[in-house]
């Protein structure tokens, strides 16, 4: 196996000089070679706390183009089993996306539309749906709403653990996260908790998940649409809960998107605030200490 990992390393690195793009899903495959005696994989040459030398697609992508704004995938399952419903569901969803606020919203806009002609269904009549915190709670109140009107049966909401906030995991989802507080498990476990809090039908603190057990820990939720509007209260509360720790604590390690969108929650939400981090000018604090010398 380590003789495999060793050679395999050495095929990308020849790729990577020759001009190829590569970056880690986040499996731990770049930590598995270095576990095998590929020191040089690491930054740093010695371990792997400032990280390696290729990145993973969080560090690359997902961090910066999603995680960071509070995009991530938004599930939810029709409880009926009826593809009716889920197609009335598609619309809805639809319809509460704004596709010229962001390209994300675009994207997603476009991919909900056509979900049903490419056979996009996970599970019994379960889609998913990369959205921010707003557009969840946007989403999930108007299921509900549906569901009070007898428009649609009751419908289940989740998300995936590869999200904003659900998760620490130091090699995929928190490797944005430069802090160093990448590797705490204490995201996952005040999302679990403030979920649980909150009144989430379901809610699961577990270790693993895409990067083997002991290199992540996983805080999900489900949350059921009976129509109620003690239903609506809890969407109101713990949705954006859900999403917003995780775009504060990216917030907090001083990412620029991140940051936008924690200042914008913090505009638009009252009773709610997201503690901002004081940013350092740089040139001021050098001319300060050269001038002081």
């Amino acid at each position: 196996m380590d003789e495999t990992l060793r050679r395999h390393f050495s095929l990308v690195r020849t790729l990577v000089e020759r001009g190829a793009y590569f970056f880690d899903y986040g499996n731990a495959f770049l930590r598995a070679v270095f576990d095998a005696g590929v020191t040089e994989v690491a930054k740093n040459g010695r371990d792997t706390h400032e990280g390696f030398i290729f990145p993973s697609y969080v560090e690359d992508i997902m961090g910066p183009m999603l995680f960071d704004y509070g995009y991530g995938p938004f599930r939810w399952c029709c409880l009926s089993r009826d593809p009716e419903d889920l197609r009335r569901t598609d619309r809805a969803a639809m319809d509460c996306i704004d596709p010229n606020r962001r390209f994300q919203d675009k994207d997603n806009w476009v991919w909900i539309r056509d979900a049903e002609k490419n056979e996009l269904v996970v599970g019994t009549q379960c889609r998913i749906l990369y959205q921010d915190a707003e557009g969840r709670v946007r989403i999930a109140l108007k299921f509900n709403e549906m569901v009070r009107n007898g428009e649609i049966g009751p419908v289940m909401l989740g998300r995936d653990h590869h999200d904003v906030s659900g998760t620490d995991s130091p090699y995929r989802e928190t490797s944005n996260v430069k802090d160093g507080s990448n590797i705490m498990a204490d995201m996952a476990t005040q999302c679990f908790a403030g979920n649980a809090a909150r009144g989430m039908s379901l809610v699961a603190l577990h270790n693993g998940g895409g990067v083997g057990i002991g290199r992540a820990v996983n805080g999900g939720f489900g949350l059921v649409l009976d129509g109620s509007f003690r239903v609506d209260e809890i969407i109101r509360s713990a949705m954006s809960w859900d999403v917003m720790g995780g775009v504060a604590r990216r917030a907090w390690a001083r990412n620029e998107n991140a940051l936008a969108t924690a200042a914008a929650f913090n505009e638009k939400r009252t009773g709610e605030h997201i503690t901002l981090p004081y940013l350092a000018d740089e040139a001021y604090l050098t001319e300060l200490v050269r001038s002081s010398r």
